[in-house]
């Protein structure tokens, strides 16, 4: 490795630097974690954000739909992931209800994100129906990151997590929201489960980076679930996810061999006894 590939991997990444990396045509990373362990791996392998995301409602606590989470629920996460990394850029979700409508509710939410967890930035879902609570936050300095498209914590409204922006008005007020976000000061956007074309007009049309998560491939970046990306989960199966590793049936066979070398006595042997 090159010293200047080596200072840059020790070096922090900022809302800046990965605005920097879309003006050199370079690609963003970024995964989600939700605990120290699994931050601290992540963030040892140069990912470049990590998102604390509200996906911890399904992937942590089992349920259906990412609306359950609370705030004091994404701060516990946000801290222990926090304290772990060391050059990874930290976005923190903020749940459902505690932004949408009030955005005097938002800025404290986005604070209280930020003091409690140390974190870097906040994501807040939609676009110019939430464009007073993203103002104000941003308003107290707090880097906010958009998220359009598939929009999970709206899936009672939609109904399904099927591809969004598929029908041409659909798609224009998808564009123009990403250009209203742009304008209102956020660092960065995600677009999720949206045609490949729209995300490529997207991140041709703005000057801050776009991360897909089933956006195609013009896009600025890429965010996957860290548990269904290294194959923890296996019931959810959609078109975008790359599994890079089967998780699941290498931690099950480990315990089934634990297992069975406790109850046949095998396990501690001499060498593992005081």
């Amino acid at each position: 490795m090159s010293t200047t590939q080596s200072s840059s991997a020790e070096k922090k990444v900022t809302t800046n630097t990965v605005q920097e990396m879309k003006r050199r045509g370079e690609k963003i990373s970024m995964l989600t974690a939700y605990d120290f362990t699994m931050a601290r791996m992540v963030d040892a392998s140069g990912i470049d954000i990590i998102l604390v995301g509200d996906s911890a409602s399904n992937v942590m606590a089992g349920h259906e739909t990412t609306l359950p989470i609370t705030l004091d629920q994404m701060i516990y996460h946000a801290s222990a992931v926090v304290r772990a990394v060391m050059r990874a850029l930290v976005v923190v979700d903020l749940p459902f209800g505690s932004y949408q409508g009030d955005s005097k509710q938002a800025l404290n939410s986005a604070i209280r994100i930020m003091k409690e967890s140390g974190a870097h930035a906040v994501k807040l879902e939609g676009g110019v129906e939430i464009i007073d609570s993203i103002k104000r936050i941003l308003s107290a300095g707090i880097p906010v990151m958009g998220h359009l498209g598939l929009t999970p914590q709206s899936i009672y409204k939609f109904g399904t997590y099927t591809v969004r922006a598929r029908e041409t008005e659909e798609a224009e007020k998808l564009y123009q929201d990403a250009l209203i976000l742009e304008q209102s000061g956020c660092f960065s956007i995600v677009l999720e489960k949206i045609p490949s074309l729209l995300g490529k007009r997207v991140a041709e049309a703005v000057r801050i980076p776009i991360i897909g998560i089933g956006a195609g491939p013009h896009v600025d970046g890429q965010v996957l679930v860290t548990h269904d990306m290294l194959g923890m989960t296996y019931q959810f199966q959609p078109r975008f996810l790359r599994r890079y590793l089967n998780l699941y049936k290498e931690i099950t066979d480990a315990i089934t061999h634990y297992i069975h070398d406790v109850k046949t006595g095998d396990f501690p042997n001499e060498q593992e006894q005081y």
